[in-house]
């Protein structure tokens, strides 16, 4: 059998386009056949000769083991997935029409190389009568880690325009760094489960903030995404009480995070990220090094939420 685990993102992308197809949303089997038509019908002759697409049974394990190493607690386990999720990316920049893939991706592995390092990093013993204010857990990880990385190319034209909108909206400017973090500053980015732009909306969120997602997608617009996102953390703030919490929101549902909140009597990010998803406990200090870095605004430095000014 020729079909690769690293090949796996090729058909998550495959099957991202069978499920925006505009008929009617198909059953699960239905559309793993789709997917694998268009596979046939689009795939390049040189990416069929190294791939063939899945059985069902092969895309099922992988696809389940996959989504569960992000949205478990385990480090270690995501961990795991870095050598087949760099093999992939490698694929899709050479595909052509996969590139908003790759750069929703290579964000991805950044989460799991920070999983790698911080699964691999001694916890400090707590010193007996000691006590310590809490802290952003592994943010001095991911400060070390952001610090001294390139800027962006899309920077430049990008963030004065993503900064407008974070200000008009109430919400410190810094913050739309999460751009980067989300899409490698890229509008048109896109994931294999549906979310697209430089904030990697889903569909049902953006309708919930008015943005339209079909013809054309406002998502890939680089303003009104940006006042959607700015909106969605306001309210997500409003309702957590500080910006890591609301990051943890944004990255891994409201629900969750409301969850567990009440699961541990917990009231900051510190004391819930345990028991956070594995990417999400990635996410939230990689941002607010981000921020830190780009921005020079460390995390005890962010503002609240001020009044919207409008568009």
């Amino acid at each position: 059998m020729k079909f690769r685990r690293h090949s796996v993102l090729l058909v998550l992308g495959v099957l991202s386009l069978a499920a925006q197809t505009p008929a009617p949303p198909p059953g699960t089997d239905d559309l793993y056949k789709l997917g694998q038509q268009l596979f046939d019908q689009l795939a390049p002759p040189e990416i069929k000769a190294q791939f063939e697409f899945p059985s069902k049974e092969q895309w099922d394990e992988f696809a389940t083991r996959l989504q569960h190493a992000f949205d478990n607690n385990s480090l270690e386990e995501l961990a795991t997935y870095e050598p087949e999720a760099r093999a992939a990316l490698t694929a899709l920049r050479t595909i052509p029409g996969y590139e908003d893939y790759a750069d929703w991706l290579e964000q991805r592995i950044d989460e799991i190389d920070g999983a790698k390092e911080a699964a691999a990093s001694p916890r400090p013993l707590p010193t007996p009568g000691v006590v310590r204010p809490p802290t952003l857990p592994y943010y001095d990880l991911w400060l070390a880690r952001v610090r001294g990385r390139p800027v962006p190319a899309r920077a430049a034209t990008l963030m004065p325009r993503l900064r407008a909108a974070f200000t008009a909206e109430g919400v410190p400017p810094e913050l739309a760094w999460l751009a980067e973090a989300e899409s490698s500053l890229n509008p048109a980015a896109r994931s294999p489960a549906g979310a697209k732009g430089l904030f990697q909306l889903m569909p049902d969120t953006a309708h919930s903030l008015g943005l339209g997602t079909f013809i054309p997608d406002e998502r890939t617009d680089p303003e009104k995404s940006a006042h959607a996102a700015a909106r969605y953390l306001r309210t997500l703030h409003g309702k957590f009480g500080s910006w890591p919490l609301a990051l943890a929101a944004y990255n891994a549902g409201e629900g969750r995070v409301s969850r567990a909140l009440a699961a541990r009597q917990a009231r900051d990010f510190a004391g819930i990220a345990s028991s956070l998803p594995s990417e999400t406990r990635m996410y939230v200090p990689k941002v607010c090094a981000l921020v830190a870095v780009r921005a020079g605004v460390p995390p005890e430095k962010i503002g609240a939420p001020g009044e919207a000014i409008g568009h």
